[in-house]
């Protein structure tokens, strides 16, 4: 028999994924449930508690490192700073079969350190790359496949506004998950590119016959190339470096990451007024609707609490019996399927309270957890029919259908539950790193 408490939790829980499946905003959702859950089952007594919770969000210290980030990355981008990357990356590359599917993928990986944001990082390349690549006769899918999975890598390679806000809510070291996810990335990264060369050597005709058009790359080309990415590799150092040897806090870290991108966008020569405003303006837009989100969805945490439902849920399953591994994998098959068709931010804050005393019931490692549980919920972005990251690269590439951009996007799917399959039997490939904090 299911626990007094729980249909309460499902209960509530289904009502907001029903708002947020009718399109409404997803702040709307949180705020409407929680003004009706106060209003049926507190009353007036309730309002003061909704508005501490909203207060208490918006002046959590931790949060200011997600406005300072996107701000680090929309100044890069809108200086035309990361041109100069592109095309040092392009040379360093060299001559080799397939290499815009290396180039796109060393890209991603490299923007990733750059901008948190997927959806930022699949349109920038769609734009740039995808065209050239089709135009060079590589194969379409796969080169829309590599951009997919390349932007997917965003959110876990810091500096990640998903890792913050997961770190956030969940309680953890914002710090340590932020460094936790360098290594899983290089690992999903270099599975992106055994993949592409087993295609290749399975069907060459993925890529043109010859290795590319590129000249022969001298000494003093990749000598150039090297000069040219220095800016960059300082402002990573700053950004990974000082959080890595406990210099500064992820706070001050991304606080010096901006300062480095306007020192870098300055020597590419692209430091303006107009620049920084159009920046300022974008960055203030989206850390406003992050934050809005997470203000109204404090609330909902709350309620979840104080409605018994989640200690009921945990007392269940825990009474279960299922095993370590069992357990661990229906936690995860959760939002894995949930984020095709509900939005990441929304899921994350729906589940994370919930999964909170479960994880600690259970004994798993919480930095281990959440991280394996922010891989999910980025696969979320990719996989059909809703993944947000799918919709990004579709609107650069009109040629395109979106069948063919949900065939590029399935064989990197699966290659992600590879690698997460893999951080999970071998915890150490996440925590080597957050140990030595």
């Amino acid at each position: 028999m299911m626990p007094e408490g729980i249909p309460a939790l499902v209960a509530g829980v289904g009502l907001l994924l029903a708002f947020l499946s009718t399109g409404m905003p997803v702040f709307v959702g949180f705020f409407l449930i929680n003004l009706l859950t106060v209003v049926l089952f507190i009353g007036p007594a309730g309002y003061g508690m909704f508005v501490n919770s909203l207060y208490e969000t918006t002046t959590t210290q931790s949060l200011a490192t997600i406005p300072l980030f996107i701000l680090m990355g929309e100044i890069l981008f809108r200086s035309n700073s990361v041109e100069m990357l592109f095309r040092s990356i392009d040379t360093l590359i060299g001559r080799v079969k397939g290499r815009q599917y290396v180039l796109g993928i060393a890209l991603a990986t490299v923007f990733s350190t750059l901008s948190g944001a997927a959806m930022g990082v699949a349109a920038m390349l769609g734009r740039s790359l995808l065209p050239g690549m089709i135009s060079r006769g590589y194969n379409p899918r796969l080169s829309a496949g590599v951009i997919l999975a390349g932007a997917c890598l965003a959110p876990l390679i810091p500096p990640s506004i998903l890792t913050i806000i997961v770190g956030t809510l969940a309680g953890v070291s914002i710090a340590g998950l932020l460094i936790a996810g360098i290594i899983p990335g290089l690992v999903f990264a270099a599975l992106f590119l055994v993949y592409v060369f087993v295609r290749i050597w399975l069907n060459p005709a993925m890529a043109p016959a010859a290795p590319d058009v590129m000249p022969s790359v001298t000494a003093r080309d990749a000598l150039v190339a090297v000069v040219r990415i220095i800016p960059f590799t300082i402002i990573i150092l700053m950004v990974l470096g000082f959080i890595l040897l406990g210099i500064a806090t992820p706070t001050e870290a991304a606080a010096m990451g901006v300062i480095g991108s306007l020192v870098t966008a300055a020597i590419y020569r692209g430091l303006s007024f107009n620049m920084i405003r159009e920046a300022t303006v974008s960055a203030a837009k989206v850390s406003g609707m992050i934050l809005i989100i997470m203000a109204t969805s404090k609330l909902f945490s709350q309620l979840l609490a104080l409605s018994g439902g989640a200690a009921a849920l945990t007392e269940w399953l825990v009474g279960l019996e299922l095993g370590y591994f069992l357990m661990l994998f229906i936690l995860m098959l959760l939002p894995f399927v949930l984020c095709m068709f509900v939005d990441q931010i929304a899921l994350m804050l729906i589940v994370i309270p919930i999964y909170i005393p479960i994880v600690a019931a259970q004994g798993y490692d919480p930095i281990w957890f959440w991280l394996l549980f922010l891989i999910n919920v980025t696969i979320g972005g990719l996989t059909p029919p809703f993944g947000y990251v799918l919709f990004a690269l579709k609107s650069t590439w009109p040629e395109g259908t979106l069948a063919d951009v949900y065939a590029a996007a399935w064989p990197f799917v699966l290659l992600f539950v590879l690698g997460t399959t893999l951080l999970a039997l071998f915890p150490w490939l996440t925590l080597v790193l957050p140990s030595v904090l």
